[in-house]
């Protein structure tokens, strides 16, 4: 009888479960038919297209471009979204139903790769689609890792900065441990970063790493030979690589079409992490004493020296391009316009124009050669615009205010401050001008 008594017992508790399953099952229909599920559907396929275009490193007005693009495409009625450096919240409505999703974004890296086949989707959208088949076009970009593994990636950053050495004027020794020691800072920064370590503190270590590299490696070559020269030049080119040039021109562009939070969050961002690595390169020098006079090109031919910056800047855009991860296609093209814009930037400057102009006339030139070589598609302009335009940065300029606001020369440091900021500015005030002539959408605002 007792053993009776347990199979009873038990058959009760599985036809209890199997109720309650069946009452779970049908409250969720129940919720199901009372919510727009399709809807819901369209809006989570549209903001996450919005927050991978974001966590790749593009301008916040290029993420509500893609958004609502796929917005129409899935056939929404109106969409309306809200872009900063950290978050996304959008508002999609069909009919008098609507659905408001918020996405966080905590990725600061950038992936031209990936920027490019979002780009290419955006503009390849068909005129009726669904959520799965965004999804899916979304998935099989997610899946594309990096395209380079992560030692050539160090050796780009390495490349990228070498190259700059170079149009700063440093030896042929100097151009070599700069190699060595901003690859090894950029090696020590993607292991940081994949552990998802503060970015500011990243970007302090791997500017620690790439400063204390040189100096050791001026000091083994100093050991041996004797009245070395240790100019800065070599010492702030090592460290270039950290130059956050997306975030500081994505927020100027940002600015330019009125969208001021995004773009104060951004050019904030990039400033940050500019004094993050500027407190390393302080830091590190204050171990060694490093000439800051200005060092006189070397004495050659004009035509040699105007290929000797062609090529430097080639190598130098080169290497950044491939540093954010871009396909070859497009570092080759934005190579060629750096090129070109830089080259003519150093003759102008040797000719006595002042750098500011030149430099806002070589960005002009950078953002209309990129905007004719991305025409039609091909590639996303900023892909190549912004790696162009970074070897155009005064750092050592930069490092020379420092120094002096060090010793307690304020004088010469707010001089060289305004030198740098002036530079700077000049390179976003190039880049928008481009931007006006060649995007006529950019341009004009067109109110929903």
């Amino acid at each position: 009888m007792c053993g009776t008594r347990v199979r009873k017992n038990g058959r009760v508790s599985e036809e209890r479960e199997v109720h309650d399953e069946e009452r779970v099952r049908s409250t969720h229909e129940l919720e199901e038919s009372l919510e727009p599920v399709a809807l819901i559907e369209q809006s989570g396929a549209v903001i996450r297209t919005g927050r991978l275009m974001l966590a790749a490193g593009t301008a916040s007005y290029r993420v509500k471009q893609a958004m609502r693009a796929v917005a129409q495409s899935l056939g929404i009625d109106r969409h309306s979204n809200h872009v900063s450096l950290t978050e996304i919240a959008a508002t999609s409505h069909r009919g008098r139903i609507f659905r408001t999703e918020v996405a966080e974004n905590r990725s600061f890296a950038v992936n031209s790769d990936r920027l490019a086949q979002l780009d290419r989707m955006r503009r390849t959208l068909p005129e009726r689609t669904t959520a799965h088949e965004v999804h899916r076009a979304l998935d099989a970009i997610e899946a594309r890792g990096a395209l380079y593994p992560g030692i050539a990636n160090a050796a780009f950053a390495g490349l990228a900065c070498a190259a700059f050495a170079v149009l700063n004027h440093a030896l042929p020794w100097e151009v070599a441990i700069v190699f060595v020691a901003a690859a090894a800072g950029q090696w020590a920064r993607r292991i940081i970063a994949h552990r998802h370590f503060n970015p500011f503190g990243t970007t302090l270590v791997a500017a620690a790493v790439s400063t204390m590299v040189y100096v050791a490696g001026i000091a083994a070559i100093g050991a041996a030979v004797s009245d070395l020269d240790t100019h800065a030049a070599g010492y702030i080119s090592s460290v270039l690589y950290l130059l956050p040039g997306f975030a500081l021109i994505t927020g100027a562009l940002d600015m330019a079409q009125m969208d001021l939070a995004a773009g104060l969050q951004r050019i904030a961002f990039g400033t940050m992490l500019t004094m993050a690595a500027a407190v390393s390169v302080w830091g590190v020098s204050l171990v060694d004493s490093l000439s800051t006079v200005t060092r006189a090109p070397p004495d050659i031919a004009m035509g040699a020296q105007l290929a000797m910056w062609a090529v430097a800047s080639a190598i130098g855009v080169l290497g950044f391009a491939l540093l954010f991860n871009s396909p070859w296609s497009i570092a080759l093209t934005a190579a060629l316009i750096g090129s070109i814009a830089n080259t003519g930037r150093l003759a102008a400057l040797d000719h006595g124009v002042l750098v500011q102009a030149a430099t806002a006339v070589a960005c002009l030139v950078v953002g209309v050669l990129s905007a004719f070589a991305a025409r039609g598609g091909r590639f996303p302009v900023i892909t190549l615009s912004v790696p162009a335009v970074l070897v155009m940065i005064p750092g050592v300029a930069a490092h020379e205010a420092l120094v002096s606001l060090n010793s307690g020369d304020y004088a010469a440091a707010t001089a060289g401050i305004l030198e740098v900021t002036l530079v700077v500015l000049s390179i976003m005030v190039g880049l928008v001008a481009a931007k006006l002539i060649t995007d006529r959408h950019w341009a004009f605002d067109r109110v929903a």
